[in-house]
C-alpha cells in the first residue's frame, strides 16, 4: 500500500509539474509578443526620427517631421497592439479565413469571394490622389517594419493568437486598408436583409394594411402603397424553407437589426454655457474583445488630430483637431438593391437583360482550406452586380426556380475614393471646408456632424444610387433585373445628399432616425434605424436652454426608455390594479406583483432594477404571441420587438388590433387577453431562469455586455482570460444603447452598442473626453487589454488632449523610430 501511495504521489506530482511547465511555457511564448513601449528602433524608409509617446491610457501620440513619417508610425503602433485584429480583418475581406480556421469558415470565404471586395479595393488604389497613395504606402511600411521586427527578434509571432492559429502573415499593402473600409461598409449595411424580409412577409401577409403593421413606416408622409411581391416576381412559395444563417464569430454578415447604429449631436455657441460649440458621438457596433476602436493622436503638418481609429485604417474616423470636430452615425441610406435575374433556360451561362440574354461575367477562384483539399468556385457577375447564393440572408426563399439573385451596392465600386476624402477631412479647418473635403466618400453612408469654433452642421456622406421613378418596388423588395426601370441609373450628385448647416435652434443630431421626408426616388430611404431613441434625445436637448460638456455626457449615458414609457400604459391599460389580491404562490399573485413593480417604474433601464427585465420579457413574449399564428415560421425572423408595431396594434390603427385575435381558435381574443397571457409567459420564463423572487431580479444579470474574443473566446479555459463580461445599463431603445441578442437561451445579452464614446468642447478643447469599451491592446496579457472596460461600464472617460506635455506626463513609454 505504501508503495502504491508513493507511485500515486509521484504520478500526481509529475502531472502537476508538467501542467506548471506547460502553463509557464505558454505564458513565456505569449508574453514575448508584448510590445516594448520604451525603446529606440532603427527603422528603414523614414525621413527623420519619430516619437510615439503613449500616455497613461496607452493612447499613442505620434510626433514626426513629415506626414508620411507620422502615418508610418501609426502603422507601426497599430501593428504593435492589434496585429491579430488587422490580419483577421484583411483575411475576412480577402475571403481567406479558411487557410487558418479550416472548414468552419468556408461559407464566409465563399461569400466574400463572390462579393469580390478585395479586388475592388485593389482597383481603387489607382483612383486615390497622389498624397493619399503616399500616406497609404507610408502606413503600410510602418506595419511591415513591425512584422520584420517580430520575425527578426522572435517576438512571439507578434500576437498570442498566432501560436494557436499558426499561419504566415503577408506584408501589408495599401489595398488592404481600402478593403477594410469596404468590410466596414458590409457590416453597416442592412438593406439586403430588409428587402428579403419584406418580400417574404408580403407573401404571407398579402393585406397591405397588415404588412404596414408588422413592417411599419416611420411616421411621415411621402410613402405610397407597394405592389405585392408575388405580383413582381411570380413563382415564389409563401413559406419557402429558410436557409441556415452563418453565425460564426468571424462572420461579417449580421441580421439587419445588427447593422451599424450610432448617436451624434452638436450644440452651437448660442446653446452652449461655455460659449463654444459642443459635439458628442458614440458609434454603435458589435462588441468584441478587443474593441474594434483604437484611440490615437497624430501631429500632422496641418495640426494635431485625435480620436477613434480602426487598426488597418490610417484614419481618425471620429474625433477632432484643434479647430474641427466630426462624428458619425449610420445614415440608413438605401444603398443596396437585390435583383432577381432570369437564367436562360437554353443556356445556363446567360441571364436576361433589357436587350435580351447576355453571358454572365465569370471567373474561377480557389479557396485554400487548412488540412483539406482546396476548392474552386465560379464567381458570376451581372450588369447589376455579383450573383449571390440562395443561402445568403435566405435569398432562396424569394428567388423562383430558374432565377438567381444579384446585388447592386455602392461599396462595390472599383473607383472608391473614400480614403482620399476621409484624409482630406482630417486637414479641414472649418465646417464648410469639411463638407467640401468629404465629397468623394462613397460607402458606408453616414450622417456626419461637424463643428468648428463657431458653426455646426450635419451632412449625409456616401453615394446615393439614382433610381428610376418607375422602379417596381422602389428598392424596397427584390425586383426583376431584366426590366430597365428597375436598374440603377448611376449616382445622384453630392449636393442632393441631405445637409443642415447652422440651424436656427442651435442644436442638431441624429440617432439613426429619419432625417428627411422626400418623395421617391430622392427619398434616401424607406427604412430607418431608429424611431425611439430620437424621442428621448429631443426631450433632453429641449429641456435646457444651454448645454455643457457634462449635459452631453449625461445624455450619452441616459438609460430612460421612451419605448417603455409609451407602451406600458397601452398594453397594461386593462390590467393595472384590477381584481382582488390573489393568494401567494399563484400565477395571478405573481402577475399582480409584476404589475405593481412596473406601475411605479420610471422606465430607467438600470442594471440594478428588476423592472427592466420584467418589461423586456413581457414585450418579447407579447410580440411572439401576436404574430405567431399569422406568420408561422417567419415569426422567428422578428428577433427584436418593433415598438411601432405594438403601438399600432394596441391603438387599433387602421384595424391593426386584428393581430390580437388568434386565427386558429374559436374564441375572439382581445389585445388585453394577449397582454395578460404574454405577461404570464414572461414571468414563467423569468422564474425558470432567475427564480420567482421578482424584487431581487437584476436587469444587469441578463443584460451582460459580451466583449468576447472572436476566436479564443470559445476555447475552454482561455475564454476566462480573453472574454470581458460586464453587467450593463440600457437596452434596445435607450440613448445608452445596449442592443440585446434577441435569440438563443440568453436573448437579453448586450451584444451591440457604443464601443467608443467621445464628447468635445471647443470652448476648452483639451477638456474633451473619450473612452472605448475594452482597452488599447489586443494582447490579453497586457494590462491595457481591459483597463478602459470598467471606466466604460461606469460611464467614465479619459482626457482627449492635444497638449504634448500632458501626453508625456506619466506616459507608459516613448518609442523612438530612427532612420538608418
Amino acid at each position: 500500500m505504501a508503495l502504491l501511495f508513493r507511485w500515486l504521489f509521484r504520478i500526481a506530482g509529475g502531472m502537476i509539474f508538467l501542467i506548471v511547465l506547460g502553463v509557464t511555457l505558454v505564458w513565456y511564448l505569449a508574453s514575448r509578443s508584448l510590445p516594448d513601449y520604451d525603446a529606440t528602433i532603427i527603422a528603414p524608409y523614414l525621413n527623420a526620427p519619430v516619437e510615439i509617446v503613449r500616455d497613461n491610457a496607452n493612447v499613442p501620440h505620434i510626433f514626426g517631421e513629415t506626414d508620411e513619417d507620422v502615418f508610418y508610425a501609426l502603422g507601426f503602433a497599430h501593428a504593435q497592439d492589434r496585429l491579430w485584429q488587422m490580419t483577421m480583418l484583411r483575411r475576412t475581406a480577402q475571403g481567406r479565413l479558411s487557410e487558418v480556421f479550416g472548414t468552419p469558415t468556408v461559407s464566409i470565404d465563399k461569400l466574400m469571394r463572390r462579393l469580390d471586395l478585395y479586388s475592388r479595393a485593389t482597383a481603387s488604389v489607382e483612383v486615390q490622389d497622389e498624397r493619399t497613395r503616399r500616406l497609404l504606402s507610408a502606413y503600410a511600411t510602418g506595419v511591415n517594419v513591425r512584422l520584420d521586427q517580430v520575425n527578426a527578434s522572435a517576438l512571439g509571432r507578434g500576437a498570442p493568437e498566432m501560436f494557436v492559429f499558426n499561419a504566415p502573415v503577408a506584408p501589408w499593402r495599401p489595398a488592404d486598408s481600402l478593403a477594410i473600409i469596404k468590410l466596414m461598409a458590409l457590416q453597416l449595411s442592412g438593406h439586403l436583409d430588409a428587402e428579403v424580409q419584406r418580400a417574404r412577409m408580403s407573401l404571407v401577409v398579402p393585406d397591405a394594411d397588415r404588412l404596414s403593421d408588422i413592417l411599419p413606416e416611420v411616421p411621415g408622409s411621402g410613402v405610397v402603397a407597394l405592389p405585392e411581391y408575388a405580383g413582381i416576381v411570380p413563382g415564389v412559395l409563401p413559406f419557402a424553407e429558410a436557409a441556415p444563417a452563418n453565425r460564426h464569430p468571424l462572420s461579417p454578415f449580421r441580421p439587419g437589426v445588427m447593422a451599424g447604429a450610432s448617436n451624434v449631436w452638436a450644440a452651437a455657441p448660442s446653446r452652449s454655457a461655455s460659449g463654444g460649440t459642443l459635439l458628442a458621438n458614440d458609434p454603435h457596433l458589435g462588441f468584441t474583445a478587443p474593441a474594434i476602436w483604437y484611440l490615437a493622436r497624430m501631429e500632422l503638418q496641418s495640426g494635431g488630430v485625435i480620436g477613434g481609429t480602426i487598426p488597418g485604417l490610417p484614419l481618425v474616423l471620429t474625433g477632432r483637431s484643434a479647430s474641427l470636430g466630426w462624428g458619425l452615425a449610420s445614415a440608413g441610406m438605401d444603398d443596396q438593391d437585390v435583383f432577381i435575374e432570369k437564367v436562360n433556360p437554353d443556356n445556363p451561362e446567360e441571364y436576361r437583360t433589357p436587350d435580351g440574354f447576355k453571358a454572365f461575367q465569370t471567373r474561377g477562384s480557389i479557396i485554400n482550406i487548412k488540412d483539406e483539399t482546396p476548392i474552386t468556385i465560379t464567381l458570376r457577375w451581372t450588369d447589376n452586380g455579383p450573383v449571390l447564393p440562395g443561402t445568403h440572408y435566405n435569398l432562396a426563399a424569394v428567388t423562383p426556380p430558374g432565377h438567381v439573385a444579384s446585388l447592386a451596392w455602392t461599396a462595390l465600386s472599383p473607383r472608391d475614393t473614400s480614403m482620399t476624402a476621409a484624409l482630406k477631412l482630417m486637414e479641414a479647418k472649418s465646417v464648410r471646408d469639411g463638407i467640401a473635403a468629404i465629397e468623394g466618400f462613397v460607402a458606408p453612408a453616414q450622417n456626419m456632424v461637424l463643428v468648428d469654433r463657431e458653426e455646426i452642421a450635419m451632412k449625409m456622406i456616401g453615394v446615393m444610387p439614382r433610381r428610376d421613378a418607375r422602379h417596381q418596388s422602389q428598392g424596397r423588395m427584390p425586383s426583376p433585373g431584366w426590366i430597365a426601370a428597375n436598374r440603377w441609373q448611376g449616382r445622384l450628385p453630392y449636393a442632393s445628399n441631405p445637409e443642415f448647416i447652422a440651424p436656427n435652434g442651435g442644436i442638431l443630431g441624429n440617432t439613426n432616425n429619419k432625417t428627411v421626408d422626400r418623395p421617391f426616388p430622392n427619398h434616401v430611404s424607406f427604412t430607418w434605424g431608429d424611431t425611439q431613441r430620437v424621442q428621448r434625445w429631443r426631450r433632453l436637448m429641449q429641456s435646457r436652454q444651454v448645454h455643457t460638456r457634462d449635459s452631453f455626457i449625461e445624455a450619452q449615458l441616459d438609460t430612460v426608455s421612451f419605448t417603455a414609457r409609451s407602451l406600458l400604459p397601452l398594453i397594461g391599460a386593462e390590467l393595472w390594479f384590477t381584481g382582488e389580491a390573489a393568494p401567494d404562490g399563484t400565477p395571478l399573485r405573481q402577475r399582480q406583483r409584476a404589475l405593481t413593480l412596473l406601475a411605479g417604474w420610471s422606465g430607467e433601464m438600470n442594471e440594478h432594477l428588476p423592472e427592466p427585465l420584467i418589461y423586456a420579457a413581457w414585450l418579447r413574449s407579447l410580440q411572439a404571441r401576436i404574430v405567431q399564428d399569422e406568420l408561422g415560421p417567419l415569426a422567428a425572423t422578428l428577433t427584436h420587438v418593433e415598438p411601432l408595431f405594438i403601438e399600432r396594434v394596441f391603438r387599433d390603427v387602421d384595424g391593426a388590433g386584428v393581430w390580437c385575435d388568434v386565427i386558429q381558435s374559436a374564441a375572439t381574443e382581445t389585445c388585453a387577453d394577449m397582454a395578460r397571457l404574454a405577461l404570464d409567459d414572461a414571468l414563467i420564463s423569468i422564474s425558470e431562469t432567475w427564480g420567482p423572487a421578482l424584487e431581487s431580479l437584476r436587469w444587469g444579470d441578463a443584460h451582460q455586455a459580451t466583449h468576447d474574443h472572436p476566436v479564443l473566446g470559445e476555447v475552454p479555459l482561455l475564454r476566462f482570460f480573453v472574454n470581458i463580461r460586464q453587467s450593463t445599463n440600457g437596452g434596445d431603445n435607450t440613448l445608452q444603447r445596449g442592443l440585446t441578442r434577441g435569440t438563443g437561451p440568453e436573448p437579453f445579452q448586450n451584444v451591440h452598442g457604443a464601443a467608443y464614446r467621445g464628447v468635445y468642447d471647443f470652448a476648452d478643447p483639451d477638456s474633451s473626453v473619450f473612452v472605448t469599451s475594452t482597452g488599447q491592446s489586443g494582447h490579453f496579457l497586457s494590462r491595457h487589454y481591459d483597463d478602459l472596460a470598467q471606466l466604460w461600464r461606469r460611464g467614465e472617460y479619459i482626457p482627449m488632449s492635444l497638449d504634448q506635455d500632458l501626453a508625456r506626463a506619466a506616459s507608459v513609454g516613448v518609442t523612438v523610430l530612427r532612420p538608418r
